[in-house]
């Protein structure tokens, strides 16, 4: 585990932000990073934010609120 905080430093708003307690977490939010850095079609960055919310303590407030927006559209 240390050795991915090493590789994958978070900046003090992430560590606030973020529970991070596997490996796995850290590899996510890296991915994330790596895809906020291209251009990204807007299905794409909805998407990768979507993915980086489930990052959050409060993750589940995400998932209702993306699937809210797709009942309203449906």
């Amino acid at each position: 585990m240390k050795e991915l905080i090493k590789r994958f430093p978070l900046t003090k708003l992430e560590q606030k932000k973020y529970v991070m307690p596997t490996n796995r977490d850290y590899e996510i939010l890296s991915k994330v990073k790596q895809l906020e850095a291209l251009k990204l079609s807007k299905q794409d960055k909805s998407l990768a934010l979507l993915i980086k919310t489930q990052l959050e303590s409060n993750w589940r407030k995400y998932l209702v609120q993306a699937l809210n927006k797709l009942l309203k559209k449906y």
